[in-house]
Parts: C-alpha cells; structure tokens; sequence
C-alpha cells in the first residue's frame, strides 16, 4: 500500500512556500509518485502564474514521461474544473493520462466545489479525497474563511508589558526584543492586509511594511473615522499606496485612497466587507487597544498573537485588550518575550 501520507505531507511543505504571494488564491502543492518514487513535484508560486499541478508535470524529467500514465498525483487541494486565470487543472490530469488522483479536500470555491473530482471519476480516473484533510485546512483557513464567510481571515497581534499595558499615552514603548519583532514582520509577509487605528498611527508613525522576512509587504489600512491624521507621517510620503477608513471623506489623493464608512452603521463589518470585495483573505490587525477591543466586542476575529514582555513593567499607560471566547493554541518563548497564539471560539 502507498504511503499516502507521505506523499501528502510533501503536498503541503511544498504549499506552504506560496505563502505570502498566491492570495487571495489557496496554497496548493502536488506530487507525482511512481511505484514509490517521487517524479515530479510543483507549488502554487505566483497569483495568476501556474497552478500546482502544472509545475509538477513540467518538472518531470524526460527519462521519467512515459511513467505518468503510471503515476498516482497528489494534491493538497480539488484540482480546479474551471477558466479563471489559468486553464483547469483537471483538463491538464486527464490529457496526461494520469490514472488515480488523491486529494486532501475538496475546494470550497463555488466554481469548483466538488466539480472537479466529478469530472476527474467521469474520465476514468480513480479519485482518493480525504487524505490529510485537517492539516490541509489549517493550511488554507484564510481561504476557507474568505470563501466561506465572505470576510478574511482576522489575525490580532499586539506586545503587552509584565503588567498589562500596551503603550503609553502620548510616546511610543518599545516592548517585544529582535526576534519577536521578526515574528511580526513575517506576519505581515503572509497577511494579505495590515490594520492600525488613528492613536496608533500618530504615536508610532509607522511604515507597515514588511522589511525584516522574505516576503511581500501587506497592503496597508488605517481607520480614521475623524480624519484626524497628520500630513507629516511617514506614510503618507513613501511612495507606497495607502487606504484610509474614513466617515468624512471619500475618493484619492496621490496613492492615497480614501474610503467614506457608514457612521450609522457598525464599521468593523463594512471594513470586512471591502476586504472580501477587494480580494484580501486575510487581515493582520496591529492596534491599538480601542480597534482590538472592538474586533473582540464583535466577535469577527479568527486568531490572536499576544506577545508580553515578561521582564518589563510600564506601571501605567494604554492597557492591554482582553480577550474573549478564546483558547489558547499554544505558547513559545524568545529570551525574555511569551508568545501566545490564541484561537477565537
């Protein structure tokens, strides 16, 4: 019997290096196995460049073509059924002859959804679902989340003193140590977006770029409501774009494009919203205490990172959110940072 597992496995660390530039497309690896070997293999590198499954069959070696009519492909996601930027994959699986197919799950996008394996059985082709199903889930929860509850995935982050408190009024605090503050910078690589609020972009002045990890920089969001921003941040000068929640304001300035909310209505769900219709599947939100506390009030969050410097009391200052309906996942320790990740609940 084949190791299904294994093969699957390979799948998703293959996956995984697409993170950070595929969204708002999924995170896709494939193998191709003959009798035990591994012929070809491929991942999903690019938005709108090649699926998975076409770089597996193009890497395979020309002494190895004629084992593809042999070969069992795997593939961490439901190969597509449909024209989108690329030709389905499903067409390319069946043209090469490839007689048995295993999936981890299915995609939970409604123009392939199921479509895919029906029409991988309809040729022939043994089909294998299931294989790994959890792992590629946790995988792709940014996908799954933006498919599934039409929002992106909600990711809140913020460092805390020994004592509770985030910041001080009026000046910055420098909290977490080198390696925690890399930890952040990755995460804005494979978030699709970045969020702060108006206090913390006038106290911090920050870049909201990722500059310390491999990767993309998100695209970044401020919430102003009272259009409260002084011209002076750097933000507004560094030549990248810029959008800017606002109740006072609406259309763009440079690359600064300003986005008028209901102030009737609740802000944190039509900040979802434009999100989802602008593409964006997942959502880092940086603080401060007032827009985290909100995203918390209102349930609309999926994971959280609390970073505390465990060695460091700021006696008063902003305090720290509280979380609620949440679980800790696990927690890991940079010299004198605890990291927790939570879950929402």
């Amino acid at each position: 019997m084949p190791n299904h597992q294994l093969y699957m496995q390979r799948c998703l660390d293959l996956a995984q290096r697409g993170a950070g530039r595929v969204a708002p497309n999924p995170l896709v690896g494939a193998v191709l196995v003959h009798e035990g070997r591994i012929i070809g293999e491929g991942w999903h590198q690019q938005y709108g460049g090649p699926h998975a499954e076409v770089h597996c069959v193009q890497s395979v070696l020309p002494q190895d073509q004629d084992f593809i009519k042999a070969s069992t492909l795997y593939v961490s996601l439901e190969p597509c059924s449909h024209f989108g930027k690329t030709p389905p994959c499903v067409q390319l699986i069946i043209e090469q002859g490839i007689p048995h197919v295993v999936i981890a799950m299915r995609d939970p996008f409604a123009k392939v959804n199921g479509a895919g394996i029906r029409q991988l059985q309809e040729a022939g082709i043994e089909v294998t679902v299931g294989v790994m199903e959890n792992e590629a889930r946790a995988l792709n929860k940014a996908f799954l989340t933006f498919h599934q509850q039409q929002r992106p995935l909600v990711t809140l982050k913020w460092a805390q003193t020994a004592d509770g408190f985030i910041g001080k009024t009026d000046t910055r605090l420098l909290i977490s140590n080198e390696n925690s503050n890399r930890l952040v910078h990755q995460l804005r690589a494979t978030h699709a977006a970045i969020l702060i609020g108006t206090n913390t972009a006038i106290t911090d002045n920050p870049s909201l770029t990722n500059r310390h990890w491999p990767g993309p920089s998100p695209v970044r969001l401020v919430l102003d409501l009272q259009d409260r921003l002084p011209k002076e941040l750097s933000m507004f000068h560094d030549g990248l774009p810029l959008t800017i929640f606002s109740v006072q304001r609406s259309g763009t300035e440079g690359l600064v494009n300003y986005v008028q909310l209901d102030a009737n209505a609740a802000i944190i769900p039509q900040i979802l919203h434009w999100c989802y219709e602008h593409g964006l599947n997942s959502l880092l939100v940086e603080g401060g205490a007032q827009l985290l506390q909100s995203f918390i009030q209102s349930g609309k969050w999926d994971e959280a990172i609390v970073i505390t410097n465990t060695q460091l009391r700021a006696e008063d200052g902003i305090v720290a959110p509280e979380l609620a309906k949440a679980a800790l996942v696990k927690e890991i320790n940079y010299a004198t940072d605890s990291i927790q990740y939570f879950r929402c609940l």
